[in-house]
């Protein structure tokens, strides 16, 4: 099995800072492009699990940069080049302070707190008698901190975000906005592919008054995918949706006991289960793009990130 990226510590000429996150590894270069460098580190409820998985961040990046571009008219975005498969180059923007969460249907954390009574979802009310994976009149926006590092994000309300002067109005529209024309184009390339986009979530950030869209997008950490054929026949016999995302890494947490809460042990992840998670990643990848995935085996793989981004950076310079 292909040994995992877990860390790296380069350092590029111009780097300015270094940012290690729960599966990225980010380096800003003179306080104006941003090197990111998806790792193999794989999180669930916001703990980093003791293994990576081979090819996750390689399938990851390459994933976001495919959407990226199929998504650029709608809004703009971040992404310069991806000089490696595993390394997006972009432009450092001020993030704004929360994550906007689009959500087609009820699962999830969404079903969850439905299930427990909840009937308003950061200022979103809800009818009665949902069930469980069934799709919602219409997608909705549930908004969420963007949390420090270290800590939770948590649910916020569109009008606590402006009560707050977290957003502007006048930027919230249009994130808003950005928010819901991404996700039906993601929606429109899933269906393509026989799979159903149920819920996302999007970034933006400002960079000389002008908005992007940053981070990845529509990828197995950021979405959730059902598959199309045989939803509905699933959701009438109330039995689990067929699914391409990181759900079935959290379902497998929680029933090995496992739910993010302090004095909790994550379960062993034998080689075994590692292995499982690396052919689900692949598995959505060539669903959802619609080609072989091709893995980029290295027994130097660091060198060669390294390699490619520092060709990249003196590029620039040219």
């Amino acid at each position: 099995m292909q040994e995992p990226v877990v860390s790296t510590q380069f350092s590029f000429p111009g780097l300015t800072h270094l940012y290690h996150g729960k599966v990225r590894d980010v380096y800003t270069i003179n306080h104006d492009l941003l090197v990111m460098v998806v790792t193999d580190r794989i999180s669930a409820f916001d703990v980093i699990l003791p293994q990576g998985i081979p090819y996750k961040g390689q399938i990851l990046n390459q994933i976001a940069a495919i959407f990226l571009d199929a998504s650029s008219d709608i809004c703009p975005n971040w992404k310069v080049a991806t000089p490696d498969p595993m390394v997006t180059v972009g432009l450092r923007c001020e993030a704004f302070p929360v994550e906007m969460i689009v959500r087609g249907y009820l699962c999830g954390s969404a079903w969850r707190a439905y299930n427990n009574g909840a009937r308003e979802m950061c200022g979103v009310a809800l009818p009665d008698g949902l069930r469980e994976n069934e799709q919602l009149p219409t997608p909705i926006i549930t908004p969420t901190t963007k949390a420090e590092q270290g800590s939770h994000d948590e649910d916020i309300s569109k009008e606590d975000i402006l009560r707050l002067g977290l957003v502007a109005p006048d930027e919230y529209a249009l994130l808003e906005h950005y928010a819901l024309s991404l996700f039906a184009r993601g929606s429109d390339i899933a269906a393509k592919r026989g799979l159903i986009l149920v819920d996302t979530k999007y970034e933006f950030g400002k960079k000389e008054d002008k908005i992007y869209l940053i981070d990845e997008i529509h990828t197995p950490d950021s979405s959730r995918y059902f598959y199309a054929e045989g939803y509905q026949e699933r959701f009438e016999q109330g039995i689990a949706q067929k699914q391409l995302s990181k759900e079935f890494v959290r379902e497998w947490l929680m029933v090995n006991g496992f739910h993010g809460k302090a004095g909790e042990t994550v379960p062993e992840m034998t080689n075994i289960v590692v292995q499982q998670i690396s052919d689900r990643y692949i598995e959505l990848y060539e669903h959802l793009i619609g080609e072989t995935f091709v893995k980029k085996d290295s027994s130097v793989m660091l060198h060669r990130i390294e390699e490619n981004i520092n060709q990249f950076l003196a590029s620039q310079l040219v």
